[in-house]
């Protein structure tokens, strides 16, 4: 039994198809599949029934499964405390950020976190919460940025900021006549939404009194992922959607004039970086913590939670 042949058995596991197991383990298929043969032929089992597609473990082959997590996990760690224990900081750091972040908050620390680490190799990857709450769980990535409350007891969340959202009204909707906006006169079926598995979307839901799924009645059924084509949308005269802070500040000066505040309490999301609490990268960790913190703009470090009301999206 080797431990290339543990991450073998997790590849497969982890893709449900040997082809792709192989190309993301950067060996051949009929090399990953001999390997996996030996290992079952030494413990005597099988490991994949290969009849069903996708594949999927056989009834022994899921323990061979949760000690290969284990085995694996536990060769991590020992690297980890060695690069721990190394002056300079280095090896790999995956981060995972939901897309409603990414592109507002990424530019912020990116280019100074590398030039102030460059012997981390840092690598960014973009999925929606769900996705992410699993990828730290299985130890995929090394920290995650998300709205949160997430109540995983498994996680640790560090708070950051505080981001308000505001409403962006299109100059034809009664909207725009207004200097604020109050949460009870938004009406669900006028507003620009993300599609389904955004938390984003959950949050604006959850701020509608009458945003039940059910009562999305709009004679238009589209939904986007990604806020430019909401914006899009009320530019060319059509209803209204609802930003974050970071996302505000790109606007150009006459798409500002289209933004309208909330009335406090302001509604506005809890972001965090969220790390698993046996994360095996704590130095890692709290330095781009550090990182994070001292490039979020003024505007949103000064904001004061009393004045607002966290939407979670559960």
């Amino acid at each position: 039994m080797t431990l290339t042949q543990l991450e073998y058995v997790l590849a497969v596991y982890k893709f449900k198809h040997f082809s792709k197991a192989a190309k993301s383990c950067f060996v051949t298929q009929p090399t990953l599949s001999m390997q996996l043969q030996k290992l079952e032929e030494e413990l005597e089992l099988i490991i994949f029934d290969r009849s069903k597609s996708p594949t999927e473990p056989t009834p022994e082959g899921r323990l061979i499964v949760e000690q290969a997590q284990k085995i694996i996990h536990e060769q991590k760690k020992m690297f980890s405390l060695i690069e721990e224990s190394k002056e300079e900081l280095c090896g790999d750091f995956k981060i995972a950020i939901i897309p409603t972040l990414t592109p507002y908050l990424a530019p912020l620390f990116i280019q100074n976190f590398i030039k102030r680490y460059p012997k981390i190799n840092f690598q960014i990857q973009e999925a929606q919460t769900e996705v992410i709450i699993e990828m730290l769980k299985k130890d995929e990535v090394d920290a995650a940025l998300l709205a949160t409350p997430l109540h995983e007891k498994s996680l640790e969340e560090r708070v950051l900021y505080y981001e308000p959202f505001y409403l962006f009204v299109s100059n034809k909707h009664p909207f725009y006549q207004k200097k604020t906006i109050k949460e009870h006169e938004l009406d669900i079926n006028e507003i620009w939404l993300l599609n389904k598995g955004n938390c984003f979307r959950d949050q604006i839901l959850n701020i509608c009194s009458q945003a039940k799924e059910k009562s999305i009645h709009n004679p238009i059924n589209f939904e986007s992922g990604n806020f430019e084509t909401l914006k899009n949308m009320v530019l060319k005269g059509f209803g209204y959607t609802i930003l974050p802070h970071l996302a505000v500040k790109q606007l150009s000066s006459p798409q500002k004039k289209m933004v309208r505040p909330f009335k406090a309490p302001i509604p506005t999301r809890e972001i965090s970086l969220v790390i698993s609490k046996n994360c095996l990268k704590k130095r890692a960790v709290d330095a781009l913590e550090e990182e994070l913190l001292g490039s979020i703009p003024d505007d949103l470090r000064n904001t004061r939670k009393t004045n607002e009301q966290v939407i979670e999206f559960t």
